[in-house]
């Protein structure tokens, strides 16, 4: 009430006073504005939870590391653990590390713990970026901090179109979805296969120390002991040759049968989900979506239907190999040869030819 009615046929501004934009110029403009205000904010910094054993960082860090190299800005490595020296200098020897900080605390600190350690170290250098690969520690760490921080968690990353816009995939690999985050901390698990590991730093980066955060009495888990299986094969994770079973080896004794193949070509043996709940084998050698995710050189599946849930786990092989008795089984669709055939009696065939080959 009291106010005068506004007459829309004025214009507050005239077309004159605003220069003449093409849809290039818009585009460029918006990006410089998202530009400034990132750097107004403050600089992009990532920092990287290491996995470490005998003195060494894991493949699956290094592929983190260099995951976290193409988001921009400074990347900085976490150390947790007991004896930290030899894993830092590791660290620190990688191209793409600004620094490299330990914490000493438990041999084999739990989730809990490494969830406090990201969240005081990102304390400390108030980080951008939190990343960690995406294996069994990272994707148990990096929820919890997530939402400890109230932001989103983004896992499997495939692909960084940018800083705050990433690649992943759904439904079983079977489409790659976009996600723009806008938390203001992006929390990621970077899949391994998807980033080649890096090389080494011209010199090493500066390595600082942090305190360690007071365990918690309450905790809700802790560490009893470990029991690891030996081999003397590569690790299934990141072996450059693996020969996986299925459900076609009919029992544990025949599925022994791949031991002979595997070790004549230097691979790792891994096995489908059907395999592994049938009791041919260990649970460790499943190759999957709720296993693990591999992208060797060279992939033998003797035996393996092909479920969507195990070509997610390994469709990014190099070159893939299948011999299956039933020619219209999925696994043929994804592999660059396939045998149709008893497998009973494809298998030896192929290890006697291998092995006139060597001589």
């Amino acid at each position: 009430r009291g106010k005068r009615p506004i007459d829309r046929s004025k214009k507050l501004v005239s077309d004159s006073a605003l220069p003449h934009l093409t849809p290039c110029s818009m585009l460029a403009l918006r990006a410089a504005h998202r530009a400034a205000h990132r750097a107004s904010v403050r600089a992009l910094s990532t920092l990287v939870l290491a996995e470490h054993g005998n003195g060494a960082i894991n493949d699956a860090t290094l592929s983190a590391i260099t995951a976290a190299s193409k988001l921009g800005g400074a990347t900085h490595v976490l150390v947790v653990g007991k004896d930290t020296a030899s894993a830092a200098s590791a660290a620190a020897a990688v191209e793409g590390v600004s620094a490299v900080f330990t914490m000493v605390g438990e041999e084999k600190p739990v989730s809990e713990a490494l969830t406090s350690a990201v969240l005081a170290a990102h304390k400390a250098g108030v980080y951008t970026h939190l990343v960690a690969p995406s294996t069994a520690v990272g994707k148990s760490v990096m929820p919890r901090v997530a939402a400890l921080l109230d932001v989103c968690a983004l896992s499997d990353v495939i692909a960084i179109d940018s800083d705050d816009t990433f690649q992943r995939p759904i439904y079983a690999g079977n489409a790659i979805s976009t996600v723009k985050a806008l938390d203001a901390i992006k929390v990621l698990t970077i899949r391994p296969t998807s980033f080649e590991k890096p090389g080494i730093a011209a010199s090493p980066a500066p390595i600082s120390s942090l305190d360690m955060p007071a365990a918690d009495a309450d905790a809700p888990s802790w560490f009893i002991s470990e029991e690891l299986s030996k081999s003397e094969r590569p690790e299934l994770a990141s072996a450059g040759t693996v020969v996986s079973g299925g459900r076609g080896l009919k029992s544990a004794d025949n599925f022994k049968l791949l031991d002979k193949l595997a070790d004549r070509l230097g691979a790792a043996i891994g096995a489908s989900r059907a395999a592994v709940d049938a009791g041919y084998c260990p649970n460790d050698m499943q190759v999957g979506q709720t296993g693990k995710v591999v992208a060797p050189d060279l992939y033998v599946a003797v035996g393996i239907s092909g479920a969507i849930q195990h070509l997610s786990g390994m469709k990014d092989s190099k070159t893939i190999v299948a011999i299956n008795t039933d020619p219209d089984a999925p696994i043929f669709q994804v592999a660059d040869y396939g045998i149709v055939g008893d497998l009973f009696t494809v298998v030896p065939e192929l290890d006697a030819k291998l092995e006139a080959a060597r001589k």
